[in-house]
C-alpha cells in the first residue's frame, strides 16, 4: 500500500469514529434498548419495572372484547411469535398457563402530546401494552391500534441465554404523525406480485402505514394500453395487492405524475400531440382538453383497481415549464398571462385534476413547488395535502389555505447509483484532491440516518406548517434494487411516530437485529463498507459529455437549451497505444491516474472482507437472506471495477515493459508483454459478462425481466428529454455496465494489436489475429 493511500485509511479511521461518536452523545438511549430489547419505532411511554421474565410456549391467548379470532392482530401474533421464536399459543380463555390478553375498547388508551391535530386518526393507532409475569395485556381503541401493539410485543422478545424474555412495564404508545409513507418507485422495473406482498407486511411490521407506489408503465391502463410496457401489473394484481396492505393497515397508495415527469407517457407517437413543446417528452401541455381526457381515464383506472384506499398521490413534481409555451399546439403562456402568473395555471391543472379525485372521494396528495409563489397558494383547493415543507414562508401560506403538509425527505439523491450512502457524505470524498496528488478527504457528514432523523424530528418548519405525516422516499431512477432501501425507509418513518426518539445509531443497531434476526454480525461494518464502496464505484469513472445520446433540452428552473446541452456519460482514460515500430508511447498515464489506482487497491482489499462478511451473514441470518443476496450481487459489481482499474494498471505496466524489452532488441519479451496486456483485455471482458449475469439472476428473483417485448406489448426505447436516468438508456439490465460499453476498448484491442503484429512481423514473428467484440455480453472465455 503506497503512504497515500495509507494516510487515507488512517485518516477515516480518526474521522469516522469522531463523527459517529459525536452524534451518539446528542441523546442517549431508550430503557428499552439499554436493557437489550429492539423495538421500531421507539415508544411513546415507557415505564419499566424492573427486572425481565421468561416468555415462551405455554402461554395461551385469549380474545377479549371487540377481538375475532380472524382478527389480523392474531393472525399476526401467532405468525410473528411462531416463525421468529418458534412459540405456540393456545388459545382460549379457559386454557391452562399464562395468558396474553388482546382487547379493543374505544377510548380506553390516551393519546398524549403529537404534532398531528387529527387526535382521532391517532387515537386509531394507539394502543396499551402490559407486561408481566403473571400476564400480558394488550388493550387499544380501534383494530390498528391492536395490531400495532401486537407488532411491538413481537419485537420485543429477546433471546439470551438459550430462553426468551421479556420486560416486566407498561408501554403506552401512539403515533406523532397520522401518515408515514414510503414511496416504492417501479419506473424500471416491478416486483413480482409474492414480492410486493412481502414488502407491504414488512412495512406493517415497522407501523409504516402508506406504502405509495409508482409503477407509471408498469400498470396496465384499460385507457391507454399503448403506454403499457412488457411486464405490467393488471388491475386486478393491483386490486389483490390494495387488499393485501388493507389487512395490514396499510394503504396502497398509487402515484401519477402530471404535468411533469411523464416521457413514458409522451415519448409514445400516439401522445406527442399533447406535449408542451414538440421537441420535449418531458411535460404535458396544461391548457389541452385532450390531456385531461388521458389522465383522467388513468385516474379512473387506477382508482377502479385501489379500491378502498382513500389516498391519491398526483405527483405535480417539478413542472419547470408551465406557462412558457406559445406554438402551434400548446399556447399556455396566454392562458397563465390571463390567470395572472405561471403559478396560477399550475394551480388550475392542480385543481382540475385534483377535483377529479377529490370528487371520487380520494384525499389528494400533490407537490406544491416552483413556479407557484406564495400569492398563487390561494388558488389551490384547502383539501389538497402538500406532500412536501418548502420554506417557512410557503408553509405559512398552505396553512393559511388549510392545505396540510407533509415531512418529506428520501432514502438517497438521484444521482446515487448502487447503494445509498448510509455511513458516508452525500458529497464524495473520493477523487477530490487536488493535482498534486496529495490527498485531502472530506469531513464525514453523519449519514442518512442520521439526516432524516434530524430532518423529522427538529426541523424548524414542525412550527409553521400543519403536518400530517411524513414522506420516506426511495427512488429506482439510477437503477438502484429496491431491497436497499429498507434501512432508510423504517429509520425514517420510525421518526415520523416519535420524534426525537432514541439517536439514528439506536434506530440503526435496532433495525440490524429486527430486520436480520439471530445472526446478525457486524451489520454496521458491513453497511458501511456496502455505503463506501459505492461511492468509489460511482467517482471512480470521469463524468463526460455524452456523444452516445442525445442532449437535455431544459433544466430547473425554467431554462430551455438552445441547442440542447449534452447528456453526461462516465469514461475511463485507457493507457495510451504504442507505435507500430519500437512499441514507443506516452508513459505518463500511471502518474495521472495514481490516486484512482491506489484508491481501488484500498479498496479491492476491503472489499474481499465485504464479500467474506456477507457470506457469513448469509449463513447465520435468520431473515432476509434475499436482501443480503442483492447486497452480495452489488459487492461483486463493485469488485469487478476495482479488478477492472487494476486490470488497466497492468496493461499499462505490461505495455511499459514491451517498449522497454524493444529498445533492447528484446523482441520474445517485448511481443509476449504485449500479448500479455491483450489477454488481460479479454479477461476483463469475460469478468464483466459474468458479473453482470450473476447479478441479473439475482435481481430477477424479485424483479420480472427488464425485456424489449413481451405479452404482446413493446418497450419503446427512448430517453427523457430533461431527466438523464441511467435506467433509461437500456431495456435491458445492460444498464449495470452501461459506462464499460461505452468504452472505446474494441478499437484500443485493434490498435494495439495492430502495433504488436507490425513490430513483431518485422521480427520474424507470426501476426495475432484474433479480434475483442468488446459490447458482446455472452459469458465466452474467447475474444470472439
Amino acid at each position: 500500500m503506497t503512504s497515500r493511500a495509507m494516510k487515507r485509511v488512517w485518516l477515516l479511521s480518526l474521522i469516522i469514529p469522531a463523527w459517529v461518536g459525536a452524534a451518539g452523545r446528542a441523546a442517549t438511549v431508550s430503557g428499552l434498548f439499554a436493557s437489550g430489547y429492539n423495538v421500531i419505532p421507539i415508544p411513546q411511554q415507557v415505564e419499566l419495572k424492573g427486572g425481565d421474565f421468561e416468555f415462551g410456549s405455554g402461554w395461551r391467548l385469549d380474545l377479549h372484547t371487540g377481538v375475532k379470532a380472524d382478527d389480523v392482530a392474531v393472525e399476526s401474533l401467532k405468525e410473528g411469535l411462531s416463525s421468529r421464536y418458534k412459540i405456540t399459543l393456545d388459545v382460549g380463555a379457559h386454557g391452562q398457563g399464562k395468558a396474553i390478553e388482546l382487547a379493543i375498547q374505544p377510548a380506553s388508551v390516551e393519546v398524549g402530546k403529537a404534532t398531528d391535530k387529527n387526535k382521532q386518526a391517532l387515537e386509531e393507532q394507539a394502543y396499551k401494552l402490559e407486561l408481566g409475569s403473571d400476564g400480558i395485556r394488550i388493550t387499544a381503541n380501534a383494530e390498528t391500534g391492536l395490531f400495532y401493539g401486537v407488532e411491538t410485543l413481537v419485537q420485543l422478545v429477546k433471546p439470551a441465554e438459550g430462553k426468551l424474555w421479556l420486560p416486566a412495564g407498561e408501554i403506552t404508545d401512539w403515533p406523532d404523525l397520522e401518515q408515514r409513507n414510503i414511496l416504492w418507485e417501479d419506473l424500471f422495473h416491478v416486483e413480482h406480485v409474492d414480492v410486493l406482498k412481502g414488502a407491504l407486511r414488512q412495512a406493517a411490521f415497522y407501523k409504516i402505514n402508506g406504502f405509495v407506489l409508482k409503477l407509471d408503465s408498469h400498470f396496465a391502463f384499460p385507457s391507454a394500453p399503448a403506454l403499457v410496457d412488457p411486464s405490467a401489473l393488471s388491475p386486478a394484481q393491483l386490486q389483490e395487492l390494495t387488499n393485501y396492505g388493507l389487512r395490514y393497515h396499510v394503504q396502497l397508495i398509487p402515484y401519477l405524475d402530471g404535468p411533469a415527469h411523464i416521457p413514458w407517457i409522451l415519448k409514445h407517437p400516439e401522445y406527442a400531440n399533447l406535449r408542451e413543446f414538440p421537441d420535449s417528452n418531458y411535460e404535458l401541455c396544461v391548457t389541452n382538453p385532450d390531456s385531461y381526457k388521458l389522465l383522467e381515464g388513468m385516474y379512473q383506472d387506477l382508482v377502479d383497481a385501489n379500491q378502498g384506499v382513500n389516498h391519491f398521490l398526483l405527483s405535480t413534481d417539478e413542472p419547470y415549464f408551465v406557462g412558457m409555451a406559445d406554438n402551434n399546439q400548446c399556447h399556455e403562456a396566454e392562458r397563465a398571462k390571463e390567470l395572472g402568473s405561471r403559478g396560477k395555471l399550475l394551480a388550475e391543472f392542480t385543481t382540475k385534476t385534483a377535483g377529479y379525485l377529490h370528487d371520487r372521494g380520494r384525499q389528494v396528495i400533490f407537490w406544491g413547488e416552483f413556479p407557484l409563489v406564495t400569492s398563487d397558494i390561494p388558488a389551490l383547493p384547502p383539501y389538497l395535502i402538500n406532500g412536501e415543507l418548502y420554506g417557512k414562508d410557503f408553509d405559512e401560506a398552505f396553512k393559511r389555505q388549510g392545505i396540510r403538509q407533509m415531512m418529506f425527505t428520501s432514502n438517497l439523491t438521484w444521482k446515487q447509483f448502487l447503494f445509498a450512502d448510509y455511513y458516508i457524505p452525500p458529497s464524495s470524498e473520493i477523487l477530490q484532491g487536488p493535482s498534486d496528488g496529495a490527498y485531502q478527504p472530506t469531513q464525514p457528514g453523519p449519514g442518512r440516518v442520521a439526516e432524516m432523523f434530524n430532518f423529522v424530528s427538529s426541523n424548524p418548519e414542525r412550527i409553521s406548517a400543519d403536518i400530517s405525516g411524513t414522506m420516506i422516499c426511495g427512488w429506482d431512477t439510477q437503477g438502484t434494487h429496491m431491497e436497499t432501501m429498507w434501512l432508510g425507509y423504517v429509520t425514517g418513518s420510525a421518526v415520523g411516530w416519535h420524534p426525537g426518539g432514541g439517536n439514528p445509531q439506536e434506530l440503526t443497531a435496532a433495525f440490524y437485529n429486527l430486520f436480520y434476526g439471530p445472526g446478525a454480525t457486524n451489520m454496521g461494518l458491513l453497511y458501511q463498507w456496502m455505503s463506501e464502496e459505492g461511492e468509489f464505484w460511482k467517482d471512480s469513472w470521469q463524468v463526460v459529455p455524452s456523444s452516445a445520446r442525445k442532449g437535455i433540452w431544459g433544466d430547473y428552473p425554467d431554462i430551455i437549451f438552445q441547442p440542447r446541452l449534452p447528456a453526461e456519460d462516465q469514461t475511463l482514460p485507457l493507457p495510451p497505444v504504442p507505435s507500430t515500430d519500437l512499441l514507443k508511447r506516452d508513459g505518463r498515464w500511471g502518474a495521472e491516474n495514481a490516486i484512482r489506482l491506489e484508491l481501488a487497491s484500498v479498496f479491492y482489499s476491503q472489499n474481499a472482507a465485504l464479500i467474506d462478511l456477507l457470506h457469513t451473514n448469509l449463513q447465520s441470518v435468520r431473515f432476509n437472506r434475499y436482501n443480503l443476496e442483492v447486497y452480495l450481487s452489488i459487492a461483486w459489481l463493485y469488485r469487478q471495477n476495482l479488478e477492472m482499474l487494476m486490470g488497466l494498471q497492468q496493461i499499462d505496466s505490461l505495455l511499459d515493459t514491451a517498449g522497454q524489452a524493444a529498445a533492447k532488441a528484446d523482441a520474445r519479451q517485448a511481443v509476449a508483454s504485449v500479448d500479455q496486456a491483450l489477454d488481460i483485455a479479454t479477461e476483463i471482458r469475460k469478468q464483466r459478462n459474468e458479473v453482470l449475469h450473476d447479478a441479473v439472476a439475482t435481481w430477477y428473483k424479485s424483479w420480472f425481466p427488464r425485456v424489449a417485448q413481451a405479452n404482446g406489448r413493446r418497450y419503446l426505447l427512448e430517453v427523457d428529454d430533461v431527466k438523464d436516468y441511467l435506467p433509461y438508456r437500456t431495456a435491458d439490465m445492460s444498464y449495470l455496465v452501461y459506462r464499460e460499453l461505452l468504452l472505446p476498448f474494441g478499437e484500443w484491442y485493434d490498435k494495439v494489436e495492430a502495433a504488436r503484429n507490425r513490430y513483431a512481423q518485422g521480427c520474424g514473428m507470426p501476426a495475432r489475429t484474433d479480434k475483442l467484440d468488446w459490447k458482446e455480453m455472452g459469458t465466452s472465455t474467447s475474444p470472439n
